[in-house]
């Protein structure tokens, strides 16, 4: 039901935005990167492009500001870079709620996951630990964090998340200066 909401309620912005970014910038107006999900298992993820074509496949933590285009900025700012991620939704990649997938690279984090048990659930667009501004630059924290939105999960806890993500709780992963 959300997926088709997002797209059945908001699909004229999301190809106003598509058609935008590469006017601005160039490159394609969708990002695609390869993400760790259930299990362990790697998938595409597809976000709006944010970044200047030929970025590097990194965590966000290790980018510079520069990095980010104009429109970009705007994009991570209001969230709505990660509206295509409905997709991911739509094939049971990625959920609505839950640990917010990392990538391949993120051994240290894969790790962490691992031995808390995160791979056990379906990875988020959003997730109790971006919404308490813990970003994957800290790979025990967030492990931790996510291993505590194991153990308390629940409709109501769903909720909340959602609410608070709607509402601009987080700061979403942190671009060094």
């Amino acid at each position: 039901l959300f997926v088709i909401s997002i797209v059945g309620v908001f699909w004229w912005l999301l190809l106003f935005i598509w058609i935008a970014i590469p006017l601005g910038s160039d490159g394609p107006g969708i990002f695609k990167q390869k993400r760790v999900g259930k299990g362990g298992k790697v998938f595409t993820c597809y976000k709006f492009r944010t970044m200047k074509q030929g970025t590097k496949q990194a965590g966000t933590h290790e980018m510079s500001a520069d990095s980010v285009t104009r429109i970009g900025a705007f994009l991570r700012k209001t969230k709505i870079d990660e509206l295509p991620q409905v997709y991911n939704v739509f094939r049971g990649e990625l959920s609505l709620i839950g640990p917010r997938p990392c990538l391949p690279v993120q051994t240290q984090l894969i790790e962490e996951r691992q031995l808390r048990g995160v791979f056990s659930v379906q990875p988020g667009i959003t997730g109790l630990a971006q919404i308490h501004n813990v970003d994957m630059s800290d790979p025990v924290k967030l492990a931790r964090w996510d291993a505590r939105y194991i153990a308390q999960r629940s409709l109501p806890s769903e909720f909340k998340i959602a609410a608070a993500t709607f509402l601009g709780s987080g700061s979403g992963d942190k671009i060094r200066s």
